[in-house]
């Protein structure tokens, strides 16, 4: 079964959280904010060492249809990916509604997933 592949997960929603569920440092979020390669690259790091795990992926993004800034409008989003081999991040600019842009940011991280394990099969 699934139990097999995955391990568990952390909704770190908070600043909070992330701090203390997944070792984002505090000076990461205020410099950079929650948005942000710097924080989804810590995010996903967090993740694989918290939970054993040889692959750690995370997301971030502002979903809408508030937070938003002129620097990271609406839909600016982050795909994070953590291997013992090294650790890749990916901007994304999404258009939907709230829904629509979480549905959107949960396929381009699994897509980022299958495109590095398809890359290691080789």
């Amino acid at each position: 079964g699934s139990s097999d592949y995955f391990i568990g997960g952390v909704v770190s929603y908070a600043y909070a959280a992330k701090v203390s569920l997944l070792g984002v440092k505090w000076e990461t979020l205020q410099k950079y904010g929650a948005v942000s390669s710097q924080t989804v690259l810590e995010m996903a790091r967090g993740a694989r060492l918290a939970l054993k795990t040889d692959i750690g992926l995370s997301v971030t993004c502002i979903a809408g249809p508030g937070g938003a800034t002129p620097a990271k409008p609406v839909g600016t989003s982050w795909v994070g990916l953590a291997t013992a081999e090294g650790e890749w991040s990916r901007h994304f600019l999404l258009h939907g509604d709230r829904l629509g842009n979480k549905e959107a940011l949960a396929e381009k991280a699994l897509e980022m997933l299958l495109e590095y394990l398809e890359k290691r099969a080789y």
